[in-house]
């Protein structure tokens, strides 16, 4: 059974942060609100934990999962990023973006897309999940929280938690989340790829 944090949006309780941390250290998968919807979350160092993220999801090695980063600064240190991607990545962050870049080696192999060694990254912009990036001390690995029989996110905490418990540790509950999720940009190639849209306003990068 999975346990259940009522956490406040605005101010996040710390003592509810701390252990939230210690679920996912200890190998748990997290439901966790963001800024577009509900994400499914886990230590991105932990196989199993990443293993069974994939098995909730339904998706195998070749779907893109995401870093959710505390700023441009540990993106930079996990994916390749020129001049002009930084430039885009500026002004899309904050924000309910994810984008596709080529992936360094402090990303791990099984995380990568396994042909083309790329990983998606973004920076949320939601106090819960800084609170708990902050606590962690590195990138959360995330996904979609939409299950593998529907083609909408979930967005309420209270029908999460009645769907996943006997699958995830820990629900957050950190209020109504968007129905939406994020804007999907492949910034791998000269030209940029719309690959879902999203929440995110794409004319941003100009597509």
């Amino acid at each position: 059974m999975s346990q259940f944090f009522q956490i406040h949006p605005d101010n996040p309780q710390l003592r509810l942060i701390k252990q939230a941390v210690q679920i996912i250290d200890q190998g748990g998968v997290v439901a966790v609100p963001t800024d577009s919807c509900y994400a499914l979350v886990c230590h991105l160092d932990d196989k199993e934990a990443v293993m069974r993220l994939r098995r909730i999801r339904g998706v195998d090695e070749k779907h893109h999962l995401t870093l959710l980063c505390r700023d441009l600064s540990e993106i930079a240190l996990y994916a390749k990023v020129d001049n002009r991607q930084y430039r885009l990545l500026k002004a899309a962050t904050p924000g309910p973006y994810t984008m596709i870049l080529e992936a360094t080696k402090e990303v791990p192999r099984r995380l990568s897309h396994p042909q083309r060694k790329t990983i998606g990254l973004r920076v949320p912009e939601n106090k819960i999940i800084h609170a708990l990036i902050h606590e962690l001390g590195q990138p959360l690995l995330a996904t979609t929280l939409i299950l593998p029989d529907e083609s909408e996110p979930l967005t309420d905490a209270e029908q999460i938690r009645q769907k996943l418990e006997k699958l995830v540790d820990l629900v957050i509950d950190g209020g109504a989340c968007s129905l939406s999720p994020t804007t999907v940009i492949d910034m791998t190639h000269d030209t940029l790829e719309l690959v879902r849209q999203g929440r995110g306003d794409a004319s941003l990068f100009g597509l």
